[in-house]
């Protein structure tokens, strides 16, 4: 079919109506086919695959969570996060790590904004191969970039991003190390603690020599967010203080 034409363009796109690839979302996500285990259908928000050096971009609510899949084994989820009723606040990766004494991502390590807050927790994680350090790549700022503007935001609003599924380590004499990913099917699953802007790119690492990525699975689900009694709450004295700088805020706001 020829699309040389307005009409022979417009009779192109609507051929392709009800084609489905792998790697596209799913709308709405109720419909994705296998929802995690002890999740409803119904409570799914987001089902997508995210092709290599793609990217995607969503608003979550406080307490969804979503949970990320390296599906072959060479994914890269380049992530950002913005508070999305006020989006000066964003993802603080330096105070992320320099707060919690800890510079490797991990199950219960919140992820910190630049106002002592907890944007999200990694609630699960079965890779543990991540990085804090590095930033994005070039691929990977090209693609937040593009998914910045689609919620106003624009390339001086873009502060360093963490890398998960593909492992960075410190040597002894301060060099950095790539580990590469853990295996094929490891998730990391975060809880978001404050409505946020995610923006995920899928790009290789930086310091990925074979520049290879593939496919990243994204699904959320409607949730609760962390209360006291939650253990990524008390977690470390460090974790406890920014959620209460979080309640603070809520309670003070009128959302909590």
């Amino acid at each position: 079919m020829s699309t040389a034409t307005t009409y022979g363009a417009r009779d192109h796109a609507r051929a392709q109506d009800g084609t489905i690839v792998e790697t596209m979302p799913t709308i709405p996500a109720s419909n994705w086919p296998e929802p995690p285990p002890g999740v409803n259908s119904a409570d799914l928000v987001w089902a997508e695959t995210v092709a290599g050096d793609g990217y995607t971009h969503k608003v979550l609510a406080r307490g969804t969570e979503l949970r990320l899949t390296d599906l072959d084994g060479d994914a890269c989820a380049h992530l950002l996060l913005f508070h999305a009723d006020q989006p000066w606040e964003r993802l603080n990766v330096a105070d992320t790590v320099k707060v919690q004494w800890n510079a490797y991502l991990g199950k219960s390590v919140a992820l910190l904004s630049d106002q002592a807050r907890v944007l999200a927790t990694i609630v699960s994680d079965d890779s543990e191969r991540h990085d804090s350090l590095c930033g994005p790549s070039p691929k990977a700022l090209a693609s937040f970039t593009v998914a910045a503007a689609k919620h106003g935001l624009t390339p001086r609003d873009l502060p360093p991003s963490l890398s998960l599924f593909q492992g960075v380590r410190v040597e002894d004499d301060g060099g950095l190390e790539f580990e590469g990913s853990a295996e094929a099917g490891c998730s990391v699953t975060l809880r978001i603690e404050l409505p946020v802007v995610v923006l995920i790119a899928n790009s290789a690492h930086p310091l990925d020599s074979r520049d290879q990525v593939s496919n990243l699975q994204v699904l959320a689900w409607k949730s609760e967010p962390s209360t006291p009694d939650s253990p990524e709450w008390n977690a470390t004295p460090e974790a406890k203080r920014a959620f209460e700088n979080t309640a603070d805020y809520l309670t003070a706001r009128g959302l909590a």
